[in-house]
């Protein structure tokens, strides 16, 4: 009460008293500070029963207006005065023996507002950041402390002034050869006498020599041969990590949000720093594997792909609703929530930390504990972590990070593969033979996955899968040009629903290779035509190849021109839309405008359209067995690689006309295979065209479900076959569209 009573008294003089030049003001509080250690018996009893922390503020508020008042940049007498006499190094004491109690959060704030409200640059003053120093090494070290936020306030302004100028990072990875102060606190405070007995603002002789080598340890630091040594203490990033374990949510979240800044300096040092002697790895992938580990083993598939979507640090628990929902949301949330936080942390990542932290989550989580999920022999477990990795793969950006699980995935094999290679990476063959599991619900979750996986930026991707296997272009007959017979049209005269192309009201303008798409730089990598029978004009070939793929349905196995809705035109506008997107996903790659040029291709070498093509086509070619959701997947999956602008690509899934090596297959071949079969199958069941039209309206719900059908199966499976080769003329004639509209 009597301290009240003699602030009171305080303010009132000061108020009644004339104002004093800043600097006699700024050293009457310091006194008023240093004098209350050498005057007071009881120090017991807590900081706020003083006059420290109104002396405290009022220091702060005399250097912000001291700033204000000056050129930018210039240093005042207060300023000068708080550097030359150390006053930090003498907080930094009273505040770690918390002399009075409660004056650690005291210095904190202190620190955090002078770093906060002065603009000039301090943290380069070595009274400025070596004390700063050791004040970020007493933050974090009890967990739950009075102090934590105080704590975290610091160590983000730290953060934030080294995200502003980030060389001065140099001057916070301390070398561990020359910090005795570590095993002998004592002696740390560099000059005992003048620090712990505090400074009363009397002029005092410096210790000799110190500043000298004090400076020159701080160039030492930063020069690259410090650097390089890995001995340094990156003691900022160790505090924020001791801080994200903290049980309160809002820290853990500003522990993360100073980690995110820390990441993203450009300084190789700090990055190596960060890597090699931090615990930073350790603590994404761990938390990671915790998160993961506590899901359920079993998970409804739909569930894990329906989730909201989550940003780290935003999630609201509400345990009730959530178990409400379906059980292990919480958890499910938990860990998406944590991985987005390593995906964006990676994402902003310098370049090689970035490369350190995603193999480090490739290795401890998805080699230790993925893999073995993914390998195992249980329906349900392989089914519910699937799901989750397609979960994973649609919300990864980072490109390191899925640059990392693609080569988990996939391998880092460039080569073309053989059959006797096929199964050299056990989980990319494992996962390619579960797209033809005999469970379909396994089928359906991996082909999702692989139809996710090949719409993501990474050229590897559709290297590992497809391209590799295509380079050659040895698919094709090995043949002299003169030799070959003339290609014909597999069907003479227009079906009734060919499309009049010039007609159509998206591609109404002329189709010469002179006209051009608006906004046309995307077509860059665009396939242009196949030498063997492109047209002056690109029309007839144009016809040619829409109208086979319309035409391989016969007409009495087709009943969408029963249905409204149903017409090619839909198809036309959604390959537009998809196709742009695959050129932008793709323009980066080296993937040249036309096929590698026939006398550059090893056409003797044998063909083996890989693995995974392989495990399509034979999917394909069994479409009228297998059920309707299957069948919708494989051809999503297919229709997808037929949209991506390679050359090879084109010509092998979109050209009906190219001749064939003996005992190899396209998917045009495939799907004549599959129209071959049906025409024998059509007779035998009677009735054939009402109940393939009765099927149609029932999967588009104009029809109430009735009385099952008999060969229901076959008959959605024409259905499915009858559009994917509308869809696949769709895709043909935009992407010829387009590389005519590109050409010169």
């Amino acid at each position: 009460m009597f301290s009240k009573f003699t602030s009171i008294l305080q303010h009132a003089v000061e108020a009644l008293a004339p104002s004093l030049p800043l600097q006699e003001d700024f050293v009457y509080h310091w006194k008023g500070i240093t004098h209350y250690y050498i005057e007071t018996s009881d120090d017991k009893a807590p900081v706020t029963d003083t006059n420290i922390p109104s002396h405290l503020e009022q220091m702060l508020d005399i250097l912000t207006q001291e700033e204000a008042e000056r050129e930018s940049g210039e240093t005042g007498p207060c300023m000068e005065y708080l550097l030359h006499h150390k006053i930090l190094e003498t907080l930094y004491t009273l505040g770690k023996a918390d002399c009075p109690p409660g004056m650690k959060q005291q210095v904190l704030t202190f620190y955090t507002k002078l770093l906060a409200h002065i603009r000039q640059p301090l943290l380069p003053h070595i009274n400025v950041h070596r004390p700063v120093q050791k004040l970020i090494r007493l933050c974090g070290e009890v967990l739950a402390a009075p102090t934590e936020n105080e704590e975290i306030q610091f160590l983000c302004i730290v953060c934030a002034k080294l995200k502003q100028d980030p060389y001065l990072v140099n001057f916070f990875l301390e070398n561990k050869s020359k910090r005795p102060e570590v095993k002998s606190p004592a002696a740390a405070e560099g000059g005992k006498d003048s620090v712990l007995a505090p400074d009363t603002g009397q002029s005092q002789a410096d210790h000799p020599g110190e500043p000298q080598a004090a400076a020159a340890a701080a160039a030492a630091t930063s020069s690259p041969a410090a650097n390089n040594n890995n001995t340094n203490n990156y003691n900022l990033v160790t505090s924020l990590l001791n801080l994200t374990k903290s049980p309160d949510g809002r820290i853990v979240v500003k522990a993360c949000e100073g980690l995110m800044l820390l990441v993203s300096l450009p300084e190789p040092a700090a990055a190596k720093c960060l890597t090699e002697n931090t615990e930073l790895c350790e603590l994404l992938t761990d938390r990671l594997v915790s998160f993961y580990k506590a899901l359920p083993p079993s998970m409804d598939p739909l569930d894990i792909e329906t989730v909201e979507s989550v940003n780290w640090g935003l999630d609201v628990y509400n345990l009730k609703e959530d178990a409400a929902v379906f059980t292990g949301k919480r958890a499910l949330i938990s860990f998406l929530s944590w991985l987005d936080y390593c995906d964006q942390l990676i994402k902003e990542a310098q370049k090689l930390a970035a490369a350190v932290m995603a193999k480090a989550v490739r290795e401890r989580f998805f080699v230790s504990v993925m893999e073995p999920q993914l390998m195992q022999t249980s329906e349900v477990g392989i089914l519910t972590s699937t799901a989750l990795l397609n979960r994973i793969i649609r919300q990864v950006t980072s490109e390191a990070l899925l640059q990392e699980i693609v080569y988990f995935l996939l391998g880092e094999d460039k080569e073309a593969e053989t059959l006797a290679t096929v199964a050299q990476n056990p989980l990319r063959h494992r996962l390619i033979e579960h797209c033809d599991h005999l469970s379909d619900e396994i089928s359906i979750m991996t082909l999702r996955l692989f139809e996710q996986l090949i719409q993501k930026p990474d050229q590897h991707i559709l290297h590992s899968l497809v391209l590799r296997g295509l380079e050659e272009r040895n698919y094709l007959e090995n043949k002299p040009q003169e030799e070959r017979e003339e290609r014909e049209p597999l069907e003479n005269g227009q079906p009734h629903d060919a499309v009049d192309l010039e007609e159509d009201p998206l591609f109404g303008d002329d189709l010469s290779p002179d006209s051009r798409l608006s906004g046309s730089d995307w077509l860059g990598s665009s396939p242009q035509h196949s030498p063997d029978h492109s047209k002056s004009d690109g029309k007839t070939e144009v016809h040619k190849i829409v109208n086979s793929f319309l035409c391989l349905v016969p007409d009495e196995a087709k009943s969408s021109y029963h249905v409204e809705g149903t017409g090619y035109d839909t198809y036309l506008r959604d390959a537009h839309r998809q196709f742009r997107d695959f050129c932008g996903v793709c323009q980066r790659w080296d993937w040249r405008g036309s096929p590698k040029p026939l006398e550059k291709c090893n056409l003797d070498m044998p063909f083996f359209e890989g693995h995974f093509l392989k495990v399509l086509f034979d999917r394909m070619g069994r479409i009228l067995d297998q059920p309707y959701d299957v069948n919708l997947q494989v051809t999503a999956v297919l229709s997808k690689l037929s949209l991506l602008p390679h050359p090879h690509l084109h010509e092998y899934l979109l050209d009906p006309y190219i001749s064939l090596a003996p005992g190899c297959r396209s998917l045009f071949s495939v799907i004549v295979r599959v129209v071959g079969d049906l025409m024998l199958r059509i007779h035998r069941i009677p009735d054939f065209t009402p109940k393939l039209l009765l099927v149609r309206k029932r999967l588009l719900g104009l029809e109430p479900e009735g009385v099952t059908v008999d060969h229901s199966t076959l008959l959605e499976g024409v259905i499915v076959l009858e559009e994917f080769c509308k869809e696949l003329a769709a895709i043909a004639f935009v992407k010829y569209h387009a590389a005519a509209s590109s050409s010169p």
